[in-house]
Parts: structure tokens; C-alpha cells; sequence
């Protein structure tokens, strides 16, 4: 009696079957039925360049060539798949159509994937399920050791390992034998085989090119073309876990840890210890019988098993949330806050009354909380995050606090300039070491160190660049030829051409009050009295949308002042050329070409600068 067997892409793709013919465990008195949906699933991915593709259509010819040496019947069978096929076969319906030609044939389904094998089972298909383990000499494990934090493995390179602590660790070569494609496949497919019908490993993420696994308690990212240009695994091992009475904190921290604070960062760079210090402090709320979970992708975060650990769904965050508000937890860690929708959704939890303890990557203290400007407002920052914990080499290295308050920022003195201030203080000093205030449109951090060193006679100009390129811009809207100049800290003194001043001032003050409360400081409006020297001869030309003043070689570089009639056009620098030039489009260009046009050259007086 003829035995049938229907082929799914998986069972070819591990080219068992080839394998079963030569060990004549299929033989004459076999059918191999192979779906031509299959055919085209694999004609897809080699079209797209996936190594997947190559080997699954290699294994096809394989069967094909053996069988026909063997005398066993080959049948292809079906219909091209649909465009609605296509589309669903991230979501089985290619396994499915698989399926229903082997309930159709009366055949059995042999498959390596075990979902597919028990969808079958389920469905009343009859189904083999075949796929080899790999051996252990294949396990990931083999490469650690008790000193080793990470292992780094990739095509043509011998394997590296990162050994020591947070900190304080060597970047070593642990086999002289470097890797190839095959032993590489080989650890790939131990980590995504089944073992007593259990997956080896659990996906955390998954896309074309890239995977991220948990294997134990190993944390692994698998990279494969187009991603990169090579296979790299890279499997990264906790190696310690620590309590927080190990961390020898000051009894006043874990006293604001345990009963204040409920909007934490706790900050640091790659490999620091940032996420063992979170795990720490999610047993000791624990330990405080505080509900506790997370949202961290991929879960590698070591908690008590009464912590639930949340993942992110089509890499977003957004509905995980929302069962986060209907669960209620007392404190939730957030591990990797990195994208903008992260910020805000790590804001948006903490404003609900959850305790949220972000786990970020920064250089500095200060940087993370940078990192949460222009995400949310100024204003909530605080509202948001109460205490910052930057970590460095396992070890604590600075804590602030945050509060909002409303005052007159260092550097400023009139009292009608307070505004709300966002202060940035030592934890244990208690001392204020940033402000962050709204300056016109910019978010402003000042450290005060240097406030204090300009108040004790260093410099006593308080405003910084970023204010004073702000007084140029919004002035220069009125007048491009403005001067400014800074008489004190909140004080300045605009000189603009006569006529432009009832502008800048604007009907009863308006314009002027408008600017003053945009910049923060008082402003002294006056008209600009150019210092007339010599008078200087020119000539005329154009060029374009140009018109030059052209003067003789000795006022290269000498500022100058050009009149029509009493009234100042401009007051410019003679270019290299010996050239003042003027663009015909500007009010001043218009000007000199209509003098042109009338031929009434005699109207326009070119002088020096005094002192120039």
C-alpha cells in the first residue's frame, strides 16, 4: 500500500527528507506530495535574497534527483497561492492551505514545525513531526564561564567574550578556531529547537533579520543579512544579582526609595549595572508587599516570580499600558526608555498614580533628564520624575532630586521676571546645581556654578549665548541692522534706524512690553546716530540682482555710511573688492535702483565711519 506524504516549507527547509531517502527510510513505497504553494514560498524568499529560499529550492531538487533514483513517485499539487494568500502568510494561512492538502490526499503532513504539527493533530490531520535536536555541543552555555558577562560570536571571527564586572572587564578571545556559517547555523537552530515539545529558547522580538532571544537566563540577539553583512550572535548573562541592602545606600536614600519616591530614573551607560540596580529595587518593594511588574522587551530583567513581567505587542507599548491600568500595580519598571512614544507613555503611566522606575541610557545625571525635555512639558518634569540614580561601574555615582518652583532664575533680577523653575538638586547636599526655566521659545539649563563664579566678579555679563543669539533674532525681525548691546544681566539697549522705532514700540507700548516679556529683559530703544567722517567718491554698476558701490582700494575693510539725501540707507563694510554691495530686492536696494533709474546719482553721499 502506498504511503503519502505531504512536504510543509519547514520539513524542506531542514532537509530531512533528502536525508530519510538515502537512509532508505523512504523508499518506493512512499508518495511525496509537495505543495506547490510551498514551491512559491521558497521561490519568494530566494527572490528576496534570503539564504532560506536557496536552501529549501536545493533540498527540492535533492528530492527530486533521489527519488527518481529510488523509483519513488513525486507529485506537485495545488494552486498557486492567491494575493490575499500572500498577505496572510505571516499569520499561517500558507501552513493552513498546507494542512487541507494533506486532509484532501488522505496523507500524512511531515513538518518541523511543531505549531504546524499540532494545529494538524488538532485539525484530525495526520502529522509527523520531525526535526532533529542539535547537539549540546551547539549550546550557547558552552561559552561562558563563572567571570564572563557577555559572549560575542560572528561569521569568521573567533570567538570573544567580555569577562569581569561592570566597570572593570577585558574584551577576550576564548577559541583560536574561528567560526563559520555552519557552526553558527548550528547554534541558531539549538536555539530554536524543541525539547520535551517546548520551544529551547522563548522570542522576545522577532523581524526580518534580527531576533532577540531568552535562553534561560541569557539574553540573545541574532543578526543575520540584510541586518548585517554576517551572521553575529551576541548572548549577554547577568552576573550578579544584588539586593539593596548589598549596595550599602544611605539609609536616607533607601528611606526616599522606600515612602517618597515614585517617579525614578535610574540612569547609566551600556553594561554599568543600570538594570541590576532596578532589580534590586523591585525586590525591595516587594519585600515591602508592593505590587511590582514590568514592560521590558526582550523580559530579561531578574525579579521575584511574583513580578509579572509585560512585553511590548508589534513593538509598541500602547496596549500592554492599558492592562497595566486595569491591573493596578504599585510600581511598574520601565526597562529601556529610548523612543519618544517611551517618554510619553512612561509620563502618561506616571500621572496616573503608578510609581514608575524608568531604567534609561545616559552619560551623565544630568542627561537623562535632558532626555525628557521637549517630550513632555516643562513644566511636569517634576510631576514625573521626583529622584535620578546614575549608576557607573555598579556602583551609585550621583543622585538628584527635582522640584518645581516658581522664581526670579539666577541671573535675573527684576522680580517681574519669575517664572515656574524646574531646580535640579544633590540629593545629599541638597544644594541646587541646575535650573531649568522657558527663555522666549528655548528651554534653558543653567548650571549654577557658573552663575556663582560670574556673581563673584568672573564675568559679569549673566546673559549666556543662547540668550543673546534670542535678543538678535526676535530684534532683527524689526530691523536686521539693529545693535544691541548688553548693559546688565536683565537690561539692554537697541539702536535702530529713526523711523523704524514707533515699530518697535507699537501703539501705546504694546510691541515693546510683547518683546520685553518674550526675552525677559528691560529694553532701551534708541536711534541709531551714525559718526559721519570723510566723504568718499564711487561709482556705480550692476550685476544681476546686485548693485555696486565701487571706491577706491585704500576703504577696503572700512566700515561706511550710505545716505539719500539726509536720510541713512545703511551702514556697512567695504568688501575685498573694494565693493559695497546692495541686493535690488532689499528696501535699500529698491531705493539706490530707483536713484538710478531717475538718474539722480547726486542724491546718494557715501562716507567713512568716524574712527573707522
Amino acid at each position: 500500500m502506498i504511503k503519502r506524504i505531504v512536504l510543509d516549507t519547514s520539513i524542506v527547509i531542514d532537509g530531512n527528507i533528502s536525508n530519510k531517502i538515502d537512509n532508505k527510510e523512504i523508499d518506493n513505497s512512499f508518495e511525496i506530495i509537495i505543495p506547490r504553494l510551498a514551491i512559491d514560498e521558497l521561490q519568494s524568499q530566494a527572490c528576496k535574497q534570503r539564504e532560506h529560499g536557496f536552501i529549501g529550492l536545493a533540498e527540492l531538487k535533492r528530492i527530486r534527483e533521489k527519488s527518481s533514483l529510488q523509483k519513488i513517485t513525486v507529485r506537485i499539487v495545488g494552486d498557486k497561492p492567491s494575493l490575499s494568500d500572500i498577505k496572510l502568510a505571516k499569520n499561517g494561512r500558507i501552513d493552513a492551505l498546507i494542512c487541507d492538502i494533506a486532509e484532501k490526499e488522505n496523507a500524512i503532513l511531515f513538518t518541523s514545525d511543531y505549531i504546524q504539527h499540532i494545529t494538524a493533530l488538532a485539525s484530525g490531520i495526520q502529522s509527523t513531526y520531525d526535526r532533529a535536536i542539535p547537539s549540546s555541543e551547539y549550546d550557547i552555555e558552552n561559552y561562558f564561564d563563572e567571570s564572563t558577562m557577555s559572549v560575542h560570536l560572528i561569521q569568521g571571527v573567533e570567538p570573544l567574550a567580555k569577562k569581569g564586572t561592570p566597570g572593570d572587564f577585558t574584551l577576550e578571545k576564548i577559541v583560536d578556531k574561528k567560526l563559520d556559517k555552519q557552526t553558527l547555523d548550528e547554534i541558531i537552530n539549538f536555539l530554536f529547537s524543541t525539547k520535551d515539545n517546548r520551544k529551547v529558547s522563548n522570542i522576545e522580538i522577532s523581524f526580518d533579520g534580527g531576533y532577540v532571544l531568552m535562553y534561560k537566563n541569557l539574553r540573545i540577539v541574532i543578526t543575520l543579512p540584510p541586518v548585517s553583512n554576517k551572521i553575529e550572535i551576541t548572548a549577554v548573562r547577568p552576573i550578579k544579582k544584588l539586593t539593596l541592602s548589598e549596595y550599602n545606600l544611605d539609609p536616607n536614600l533607601v528611606e526616599r526609595l522606600s515612602k517618597e519616591a515614585e517617579g525614578i530614573l535610574i540612569a547609566g551607560r551600556p553594561g554599568s549595572g543600570k538594570s541590576t540596580f532596578a532589580s534590586s529595587i523591585a525586590d525591595h518593594y516587594v519585600s515591602r508587599n508592593k505590587l511590582v511588574k514590568t514592560l521590558e522587551s526582550p523580559r530579561d530583567l531578574q525579579v521575584p516570580d511574583n513580578v509579572v513581567q509585560y512585553g511590548s505587542f508589534k513593538n509598541g507599548y500602547e496596549r500592554v499600558a492599558d492592562l497595566l491600568l486595569l491591573v493596578r500595580p504599585d510600581f511598574t519598571i520601565f526597562d529601556e526608555v529610548r523612543r519618544i512614544k517611551d517618554f510619553e507613555l512612561f509620563a502618561d503611566l506616571r500621572l496616573t498614580g503608578i510609581g514608575m522606575i524608568g531604567v534609561i541610557h545616559a552619560n551623565e545625571a544630568l542627561d537623562a533628564i535632558q532626555r525628557f525635555i521637549g517630550k513632555i512639558e516643562l513644566g511636569m518634569i517634576p510631576h514625573v520624575i521626583d529622584t535620578v540614580i546614575f549608576i557607573h561601574g555598579g556602583k551609585i555615582e550621583k543622585i538628584y532630586e527635582l522640584k518645581l518652583t516658581v522664581k526670579v532664575p539666577a541671573g535675573m533680577i527684576e522680580q517681574d521676571l519669575s517664572r515656574p523653575v524646574v531646580e535640579i538638586r544633590d540629593f545629599f547636599s541638597k544644594q541646587v546645581e541646575y535650573e531649568i526655566y522657558s527663555y522666549g521659545e528655548e528651554n534653558i539649563i543653567i548650571p549654577l556654578e557658573n552663575i556663582d563664579k560670574k556673581a563673584s566678579g568672573e564675568k559679569n555679563n549673566r546673559i549666556n549665548k543662547l540668550a543673546e543669539s534670542k535678543i538678535r533674532e526676535v530684534i532683527g525681525r524689526f530691523d536686521a541692522q539693529a545693535e544691541i548691546k548688553i548693559i546688565s544681566g536683565d537690561r539692554i539697549r537697541i539702536l535702530v534706524d529713526k523711523e523704524k522705532i514707533p515699530r518697535i514700540i507699537g501703539r501705546g507700548g504694546s510691541t515693546i512690553s510683547e518683546i520685553e516679556k518674550t526675552l525677559g529683559v528691560k529694553i532701551d530703544v534708541e536711534s541709531k546716530v551714525p559718526s559721519i567722517g570723510n566723504e568718499i567718491p564711487f561709482s556705480i554698476s550692476e550685476s544681476g540682482s546686485r548693485i555696486y558701490l565701487i571706491v577706491d582700494e585704500v576703504h577696503i575693510g572700512k566700515k561706511v555710511n550710505l545716505f539719500l539725501n539726509e536720510d541713512l540707507l545703511v551702514s556697512n563694510q567695504i568688501g575685498k573688492r573694494s565693493k559695497l554691495k546692495l541686493d535690488k530686492k532689499s528696501d535699500v536696494g529698491r531705493k539706490v535702483f530707483n536713484v538710478i533709474m531717475s538718474n539722480n546719482h547726486d542724491s546718494l553721499r557715501l562716507f567713512e565711519s568716524k574712527g573707522e
